[in-house]
């Protein structure tokens, strides 16, 4: 999982209401050092599966409020997040299962087998955030985990050239096979008219998943309904910027900054019904 995943998180934004920044961060912080511990460096798959099993029991020891010494950086902000918001604790186990999945670099040989696995790596944060803002209605639950699991898909093609340099790569194999490629035919990094067809595939599909997803920007009220708006577009922008390179993503990444932020503010506030989330364009 692409530590970039977890920038979307609002821990300093002036979105994010100051109550709620200190639980925020400290979500955070529990992904991220996951994920720090997940990616060590040259260390052998069983070493670091051996360190999140350590970081899992440190996690639970803080849930139940007799902290272990482990990590106390991270799990004494973490333990009074819990405590104060009533947090449940599935989500924090289903991103470590996620890490711990990571640590083996699996083929995915389906759409649903990927998704399976953005349903621990991604969709924990949504709801652990909803659940922080006191939402919890099964139809907000299912729009996050679309959004969530959008985001993660769209990370996957935005990094697929890093990824497959470092040995990884997220692509379902029936995808590949559909377009007539092969995980070994990408290690190369050669972007062909093949790849470009398939990165087209999986971006439209990302797209409506995250289609699917958006009317919760306009669900929720008050800043969490914007900081949601903002997320939506940044993902769809990401897309666009994906397209207007011909879905070129093995030889070229593509990236947003600052300088999207105006077109960004401006879609988001203009997401009304059936055009909730429609693309940025090339720019």
């Amino acid at each position: 999982m692409s530590v970039s995943h977890y920038e979307n998180f609002p821990v300093a934004s002036w979105l994010c209401p100051p109550a709620l920044r200190p639980p925020i961060a400290a979500i955070y912080w529990f992904a991220r050092t996951a994920d720090d511990i997940a990616d060590e460096g040259d260390a052998p798959s069983q070493h670091r599966i051996a360190e999140l099993a350590r970081y899992r029991h440190s996690l639970r020891a803080a849930a139940a409020g007799q902290p272990d010494g482990g990590w106390t950086a991270v799990f004494e902000p973490l333990e009074r997040a819990l405590q104060q918001y009533a947090l449940p604790l599935q989500p924090f186990e289903d991103l470590l299962d996620a890490f711990e999945q990571d640590c083996t670099a699996p083929t995915y040989t389906d759409r649903p087998m990927l998704l399976d696995y953005c349903r621990r790596s991604a969709n924990p944060v949504g709801r652990l955030l909803l659940a922080l803002y006191g939402v919890h209605d099964p139809c907000a639950l299912r729009r996050s985990d679309a959004i969530c699991s959008a985001l993660q898909l769209i990370n996957f093609w935005q990094d697929a050239g890093v990824d497959l340099r470092r040995g990884r790569q997220y692509f379902p194999v029936s995808d590949l096979q559909r377009h007539g490629l092969s995980a070994a035919s990408l290690q190369s990094g050669t972007d062909t008219t093949a790849t470009r067809a398939l990165a087209a595939d999986l971006c439209d599909w990302s797209r409506q998943l995250m289609l699917s997803g958006a009317p919760l920007a306009l669900q929720l009220p008050g800043r969490i309904g914007w900081e949601l708006r903002l997320v939506v577009q940044g993902g769809l922008r990401v897309l666009d910027r994906i397209a207007a390179r011909g879905h070129d993503i093995l030889s070229h990444r593509v990236t947003v900054g600052p300088r999207d932020l105006p077109a960004l503010l401006w879609r988001a506030c203009v997401m009304r019904g059936p055009e909730l989330a429609p693309g940025l364009g090339p720019s």
